[in-house]
């Protein structure tokens, strides 16, 4: 059977309805097909949520510890099927080789280990006063998860939704069916009872608004654009379902004064241009102390000139291409928008990189002496692009931080305490000291447009439950 072509709905692999259409899927290194999917049609996500819906009274009663065992289950399919599982990422958005293996896969597993020692060590119900406070699954979920960390999103929420006793509709993007079907694969195997993980794929334009106002759906969790997510607002709002958002970022990365500017300048490059520059709380805002500004663009250009970019299949690829060609449209257009507003391009640009003459690839690209109201510095570009903006005091530097419409992600470069003390200014979700790398048991999410909710470990877990309150006699 070939499972591609079929949906996973109600512990079985559904046909599609007739009324589907097929997508395509394009490697975007190569340009060439290695597959296509069939989108889902009304009829189809109408089966998802039903099956999910019938399944959630036994599933959310079902044991701690016989959901915990379904989840350790799907933890070692996932080991046994991680080559495989990095392969299709690689294939389907352009991760090179050595990325897809080293962190696009198993950031997966780090997310079901997270959630199972959060779950063996949460309190789902405890005394209050006279009353008793529990915390039960909130119903039925709408998963709508990216391509561009394809199985770091689906798992930040599969995971802590299962182990509270949520039943689940993912919808992953058209982007990512590959890996998506691996999990379809490994959720199948792990014997899981019927209608608990439901997986369509489809158009999210047009399912998002489906999942969205269906009154059966009780939490709607969505990551990506800002436009989806207000849309999925607008949608859920006839029905009043709890709504999670993980959006956009423009994240400012704030070189102190005091700074070693060798190391903090190559750290937030390189921290910029991983993934391809493809993820939402990327420090895509360099600001630089205004008299260092030339040393800092030098050394950023040194450090892109070292960034290999090219083969995915090669262990040694650190920048693979874009992940579609829509995307990769977009990104070339910004790169124009930033030369004609009159932001200096310290290197790369819109010509292809060396040697690569096909495949949707963008050199490593930096722009310098930029304010915030340019367009590179105001948008979400989604690609190797990083923009320098130069400040001459501190106040200025947290204020050009913070005039954005986002507020995921921030960094701050410099000696620890003045670091933490600007941090505690920074409108953001979280916030990077020092190169710090993400924790996985803190908090996600941001301020702002970036979103509305947390995920990650135990955080993760209230967008999934609900709380309730029982009064006894004093």
């Amino acid at each position: 059977m070939d499972t591609l072509q079929h949906f996973y709905i109600n512990g079985q692999w559904a046909t599609p309805s007739a009324g589907c259409t097929q997508h395509d899927i394009i490697n975007p290194a190569t340009e060439e097909s290695v597959g296509s999917l069939p989108m889902a049609d009304a009829a189809d996500i109408d089966a998802a949520i039903a099956a999910a819906h019938a399944a959630f009274p036994a599933w959310s009663e079902t044991p701690l510890e016989t959901r915990l065992g379904y989840l350790e289950k799907i933890l070692g399919l996932y080991q046994e099927k991680l080559p495989e599982m990095a392969q299709a990422i690689s294939q389907e958005m352009g991760a090179p080789i050595g990325l897809a293996t080293n962190l696009q896969a198993p950031v997966g597993m780090m997310h079901i280990a997270n959630n199972l020692e959060v779950a063996r060590n949460f309190t789902f119900e405890e005394p209050h006063g006279s009353s008793i406070i529990r915390h039960e699954p909130a119903g039925v979920c709408a998963l709508i998860t990216p391509w561009n960390w394809p199985m770091n999103q689906v798992m930040c929420k599969l995971a802590p939704a299962l182990a509270v006793g949520c039943t689940v509709v993912l919808k992953p993007s058209e982007f990512a069916a590959l890996s998506a079907n691996v999990l379809a694969q490994i959720i199948d195997a792990a014997g899981l009872p019927a209608g608990v993980v439901n997986i369509v794929y489809g158009d999210g334009a047009k399912v998002g608004p489906q999942l969205s106002s269906d009154p059966r759906i009780d939490v709607v969790s969505l990551t990506g654009s800002t436009r989806a997510g207000i849309s999925v607002s607008q949608e859920a709002a006839t029905t009043i379902k709890r709504v999670s958002l993980e959006l956009g970022g423009k994240s400012a990365n704030i070189l102190l004064p005091d700074c070693d500017l060798e190391a903090a300048v190559t750290h937030g490059v390189r921290a910029m241009m991983n993934n391809t520059g493809q993820s939402c709380n990327a420090p895509s805002r360099m600001l630089v102390p205004a008299d260092k500004l030339a040393e800092a663009e030098a050394i950023a250009a040194n450090v892109c000139q070292t960034i290999k970019v090219g083969d995915t299949t090669d262990e040694a690829t650190e920048i693979g291409p874009i992940a579609n060609g829509r995307q990769y449209q977009r990104v070339l257009s910004l790169i124009e928008q930033g030369v004609k507003e009159g932001a200096k391009l310290v290197c790369g640009g819109t010509e292809r990189p060396a040697g690569l003459d096909k495949g949707y690839y963008v050199q490593p690209t930096v722009f310098s002496e930029a304010n915030n109201d340019m367009t590179i510095a105001r948008e979400e570009i989604f690609g190797p692009v990083l923009t320098m903006i130069p400040y001459q005091e501190l106040d200025e530097a947290v204020a050009i931080a913070n005039d954005t419409v986002y507020g995921l992600s921030g960094y701050v470069f410099g000696e620890p305490e003045l670091a933490r003390s600007v941090a505690n200014r920074l409108r953001t979700g979280n916030v990077h000291l020092n190169g710090a790398a993400p924790d996985f048991t803190a908090a996600f999410g941001g301020y702002k447009q970036s979103g509305v909710g947390r995920e990650w470990g135990k955080y993760g877990f209230d967008e999934f439950l609900e709380v309730k309150a029982l009064f006894q006699p004093a």
